[in-house]
């Protein structure tokens, strides 16, 4: 009886937990802190910090429990992650809730969210520089774009063994965007840029914003194929919901189905955080990375915002340029208090939202394009 007891006590998670399991188990906790207390992006926040609780939780190898294990529960909804198709389905919820007519409105601010794209290259350099594989590095440099998502799919495509440290580097920066991004828009322009006013927009029809998703899958996507999964999903999302003939499908997409996907994505990203895989010097230098990737991107961005009013009539405010990053809306909410500070009258938010969606774009185009120079080099 007593050893049977033993053996019972032996292959609980108390008797096989070490230090490292507690380690994730607190940061697990934090993420689901912050989304709850702080109210940090917590339809993000609380499937990934849970995620990663659930995951650290040790258990005797051989029952089919770890979500690393063949055949187990875990392994089989971790197949959405490895394959890309959790984060292609968040795209097309994505779409059917993004209204591109602010920026049909003003094309020119779709140029920021191109150049907060620069965040991805620079710290591609800087991956290589630290002695990462070339297809770690591109999926490392992804982070830049701030997107999640997108960051997932690629890391799946080139490197699927980093997928547990990149998607929560890059959903943690996405998380602290109120912390990180307001101190580099401050720091890079002045009293008088923030308190820039945008002009109302022009109207727009609706016969543009039912051609535009067609006419973006065809431009995007030719230019860079191996954007389809995502881009070609984002459209279609978009096109459900502008072509106002199947609101049903278009109210799935952006409701039921992409919330079904958000939770097994970020939960699954979580558990991925296990102890024994994820706890070594690579991930501390990704997450070292990620931070240096989002603030250059963000940077990137307003600077970009600067030199073209060199050269407009009509002024952008700089402000814009950090909603480039494709954190939707975070950072385009986070531009709007920021404007708000200075002048509680100044309404940016419907502008950083053309930057935010044209920065969501921008992001799949570069992932794209890193997929295709990478693909062939080595892991």
């Amino acid at each position: 009886m007593i050893d049977m007891l033993l053996q019972f006590l032996a292959n609980t998670g108390y008797f096989l937990a070490d230090y490292r399991h507690v380690i994730m188990i607190v940061v697990g906790s934090v993420f689901v802190y912050l989304a709850v207390a702080k109210e940090y992006e917590p339809l993000l926040l609380v499937p990934i910090g849970f995620g990663v609780i659930v995951g650290n939780i040790p258990f005797f190898k051989g029952f089919g429990l770890g979500i690393y294990e063949n055949n187990s529960v875990f392994h089989y909804l971790y197949f959405g992650v490895t394959t890309g198709i959790y984060p292609s389905i968040v795209f097309l919820g994505l779409g059917a809730m993004t209204d591109f007519s602010s920026l049909l409105a003003r094309p020119k601010l779709m140029l920021l969210g191109a150049a907060a794209q620069m965040g991805i290259f620079f710290t591609l350099l800087g991956a290589f520089a630290l002695g990462f594989a070339p297809r770690e590095a591109a999926s490392i440099a992804i982070i830049g774009g701030a997107d999640g998502p997108t960051s997932i799919f690629l890391t799946a495509k080139l490197a699927p063994k980093l997928i547990g440290p990149i998607a929560i580097a890059a959903y943690s920066y996405m998380a602290l965007i109120p912390v990180i991004q307001p101190p580099i828009m401050r720091l890079l322009t002045t009293r008088k840029e923030r308190l820039i006013r945008m002009s109302e927009p022009r109207e727009i029809h609706k016969k543009e914003l039912i051609i535009f998703p067609v006419i973006a899958t065809l431009l995007c996507c030719m230019l860079a194929p191996t954007a389809l999964p995502l881009l070609g999903m984002l459209f279609l999302g978009n096109f459900l919901k502008e072509s106002g003939v199947v609101e049903r499908l278009a109210n799935t997409a952006r409701n039921a189905v992409i919330d079904t996907a958000t939770i097994l994505l970020g939960f699954t990203v979580g558990m991925s955080t296990q102890a024994d895989v994820f706890l070594n010097p690579k991930s501390l230098s990704i997450f070292a990375l990620g931070a240096v990737a989002f603030s250059i991107a963000t940077a990137s961005g307003i600077i970009f915002a600067k030199i073209m009013n060199l050269f407009l009539k009509e002024k952008i405010n700089p402000l814009l340029g950090a909603a480039g990053v494709s954190a939707v809306p975070g950072s385009a909410r986070e531009v709007h208090l920021v404007g708000q500070s200075e002048d509680p009258s100044n309404y940016l938010l419907m502008h950083a939202m053309a930057c935010n969606s044209s920065g969501v774009i921008g992001s799949a185009i570069a992932a794209g394009v890193l997929w295709t120079f990478m693909v062939d080099l080595p892991a």
